[in-house]
């Protein structure tokens, strides 16, 4: 039986992921329009929402179970429907998305999250 097999690439240090990381960070502040780090900020919410749903469910309780299941699929529903609209209204994406303006994408997302909410008002019974 062989042992492991190094790589030839040696692992990269931790000062280099960090550099790696502050650079994408400088990155994304200087050229990520406000409007795509609003709705950034916005998803990280959801996402957080979310972990804590699923945590208090683990460790608290899951009764009523219904209430956990509408909550979190609220979550992912609304993570999903939020990052179209950043992928519709983001500049870089003119060309996959001609004929969608800005506005009618929120209209889409608003349109769509009302229909999300009143289906997870329904199964909470």
């Amino acid at each position: 039986m062989a042992g492991p097999k190094s790589s030839s690439k040696p692992s990269p240090t931790s000062s280099e992921k960090s550099v790696a990381v502050s650079t994408l960070w400088k990155s994304y502040i200087d050229q990520t329009p406000d409007r795509l780090k609003f709705i950034d900020a916005f998803l990280a919410f959801i996402v957080l929402s979310g972990v804590l749903q699923f945590v208090y469910c683990v460790l608290v309780t899951n009764f009523p179970f219904n209430a956990f299941l509408a909550g979190f699929a609220s979550s992912v529903g609304q993570f999903v429907l939020t990052a179209s609209l950043r992928a519709q209204v983001n500049p870089e994406n003119k060309s996959e998305f001609k004929e969608v303006s800005p506005e009618r994408a929120f209209a889409d997302f608003a349109l769509g999250s009302i229909v999300l909410h009143f289906f997870v008002f329904n199964f909470l019974g």
